[in-house]
């Protein structure tokens, strides 16, 4: 058996190789902060001045399939990692030749090809994103291994304990890499951690790990040949903590007021290009001539990059919306003539929904919270772990952005993860990894990156679980551009729209309202995956339109059959899908009846109901024949006692109210 090769091997050709790895990002990124004061390059500037010899040590070890997630301080990284000059500038002058489109930025840049996955501007962000895309290389077999850097202000946040702690439980193969720079953003390490010993927080989930001088660039490489060694060994994560400087500000608009010039300089004499160079000099490794023609190298690149960049162009406003989701999807699934019909539950539904995504395909697991060995909350996937065993059903931690964050990462790399939130508020400690990292990697990377990831969460109130646990929020998703929200309130749906939702190619969020799970009908044995894209009439009318949504739908069509013995015709619209909002079916539904009334279970202010009335009173106002009207939850945290819960969301006999009134008999 081979022996892993474990130490560096300092022949003249590798010598150069680091040392002008290290040259090529001082150089380009002072050219960079040249450019920002010309203000040809906008936003935060984060340079990686002092700092190269993390990024130079690390990721030439690593192999093509290997993957990587930074931070927004990551232009040393992907220039390391082999990205052009060319457009990484060209993306930092937001140009449509850079390398995300013009879309992200300095802090955004990414990279298919390479497997870079992008800066992340989220201080943590991109740890548990870590976890997924080795979560993914491990249930694929891929053999791959998944580098993570982070500055040591990230350890701080509750994604770094959560991160690691899958990353430990599940034995993934991540290579956390954190350079220490003391100073997070402007206030020093041991003034903000009780323990300032970084490695020790990784030992303290098990994970092996050591602290090494991270502006020495020889000793970068050889832990990172340990670190590399002991993960194929192991398929365990390994953590790397690189103690280092920057020399320049946090960013460009930072005036650097929490330290001194002298500090900064001290560090400066021992800078990892500094001490390198003069190591090869002094040793005769490298002469002073040879230093001159990196240089010049670096120069003629740095000025092609330059070149590059300053001929390129702006993308039209036309295309501004672009990528937002993919511009291609499936067909919307055909459907079977119905067959024998069976009594089943909302709960059974769902349950057959997950059953027949896991059986169908291999890429396909559900993770969240008791959904294993508990069976879930709602008891939705009660016997699962057995059936399938616990790679495929994954109990997580209570750590919501962590497994959120893992499950958008296995996404990334090709698996088809169903991600459960126990419940809709819940989701809140999870809205960082939905909106700023799942919403938005399709558009940012330029399509280059999509997230297909299905997360469902229950929600709603009616249970009398009190103000923290009855909340209708769903709304608020629906507000974020690049998701796909989904409410189902039929057993058809229920059954139905996990498949199809799988097979989009963008994040899809499903809202199962809470007092469904028990509701009891005829379902078809064959009934199988449902079109998400369009809203359906329930009940026809001619009078008005009643249009709701999930929990709601059966209280709007009880009070369609009340209005009915009084003489009034509603038609019922169930929404079905939140985002985006079919919109005209609504609008032919409102051309014939005139009168729209929305039911929708979220606070009116700031409401779904108010987004739809305005979009009706914007392309319909002429057909209206009476203002437009809506019944919300009261403006008050749900309360605990029955009656009071009652009073505060929308009930059949306040529907009815409001569409008597709507006719002129109220």
């Amino acid at each position: 058996m081979t022996k892993p090769d474990l130490k560096p091997h300092l022949d003249h050709a590798h010598v150069r190789s680091l040392l002008k790895g290290m040259i090529r990002i001082r150089r380009f990124e002072s050219k960079c902060a040249e450019l920002y004061t010309q203000q040809k390059i906008g936003g935060f500037l984060h340079l990686y001045d002092g700092e190269e010899a993390v990024a130079v040590g690390v990721i030439p070890l690593l192999q093509a399939k290997d993957r990587i997630i930074a931070t927004y301080r990551e232009h040393g990284h992907a220039l390391a990692r082999g990205m052009p000059m060319t457009t990484v500038l060209a993306e930092m002058y937001g140009k449509v030749e850079g390398c995300s489109g013009g879309r992200g930025g300095s802090m955004h840049l990414f990279s298919r090809e390479a497997n870079f996955y992008g800066g992340n501007a989220i201080v943590g962000g991109g740890l548990p994103l870590a976890v997924g895309l080795a979560l993914a290389d491990k249930m694929q077999g891929t053999g791959g291994v998944t580098a993570c850097f982070f500055g040591e202000g990230a350890v701080a946040e509750g994604e770094f304990h959560e991160a690691l702690n899958l990353a430990s439980l599940w034995d993934l193969p991540v290579l956390f890499v954190c350079e220490n720079n003391g100073y997070a953003m402007g206030t020093a390490l041991d003034l903000t951690e009780a323990q300032a010993d970084i490695s020790a927080k990784a030992r303290s989930y098990a994970i092996e790990g050591e602290t090494i001088d991270g502006m020495d660039v020889v000793a970068v490489e050889a832990a990172t040949r340990r670190a590399l060694n002991a993960i194929k060994k192991t398929n365990e994560p390994y953590f790397l903590e690189c103690r280092t400087y920057r020399f320049r500000a946090h960013s460009m608009f930072d005036a650097q007021s929490y330290r001194s010039k002298d500090e900064v300089e001290d560090w400066r004499e021992k800078g990892p290009i500094v001490r390198f160079q003069g190591w090869l000099q002094e040793t005769g490794l490298l002469h002073e001539d040879e230093v001159e023609a990196i240089i010049a190298e670096v120069d003629a690149e740095i000025a092609e990059a330059v070149a590059f960049a300053e001929a390129g162009t702006d993308e039209p406003l036309e295309t501004l919306t672009r990528y937002v989701m993919a511009p291609e999807r499936p067909a919307p699934p055909k459907g079977a003539k119905p067959g024998k019909m069976l009594e089943t539950t909302y709960r059974e539904a769902v349950k057959a929904g997950i059953v027949e995504a896991i059986e169908r395909d291999d890429r396909v697991f559900l993770m969240g919270e008791d959904v294993g060995h508990y069976g879930g909350c709602y008891a939705v996937s009660k016997g699962l772990l057995d059936r399938f065993g616990a790679d495929r059903i994954r109990d997580t931690p209570l750590s919501e952005s962590g497994f959120t964050g893992a499950g958008i990462g296995a996404a990334m790399a090709g698996m088809r993860p169903i991600v459960e939130v126990m419940t809709v508020n819940f989701s809140l400690l999870a809205l960082d990894q939905i909106m700023n990292t799942a919403a938005t990697y399709r558009h940012m990377s330029n399509n280059q990156f999509g997230v297909p990831v299905v997360i469902r969460m229950a929600t709603g109130a009616g249970r009398q679980l009190a103000a923290q646990h009855s909340h209708s929020l769903e709304g608020w998703y629906g507000h974020i551009p690049g998701l796909r929200v989904l409410a189902p309130a039929t057993l058809e749906d229920a059954r139905g729209m996990l498949w199809t939702a799988l097979e989009d190619p963008d994040p899809v969020l499903i809202f199962e309202n809470v007092m469904l799970y028990n509701m009891t009908g005829q379902l078809a044995e064959n009934a199988g995956a449902v079109d998400i894209d369009h809203a359906a009439v329930r009940r026809e009318g001619t009078d008005m339109t009643l249009i709701t949504y999930g929990g709601s739908l059966f209280k709007t069509l009880e009070a369609a059959e009340e209005l009915a013995k009084q003489g009034v015709n509603a038609e019922v619209i169930d929404l079905r899908t939140l985002r985006p909002l079919d919109m005209p079916t609504i609008l032919a539904s409102v051309a014939k009846t005139h009168r729209a009334l929305i039911v929708d279970e979220g606070w009116k202010t700031g409401s779904l109901a108010a987004e739809i009335g305005m979009q009706i009173a914007e392309d319909a106002f002429f057909d209206l024949d009476a203002p437009l009207a809506r019944v919300c939850s009261a403006e008050v945290p749900i309360p605990y006692a029955a009656h009071l819960e009652a009073a505060a969301i929308p009930q059949v006999s306040g529907i009815v109210a409001a569409a008597l009134k709507l006719m002129g008999r109220g």
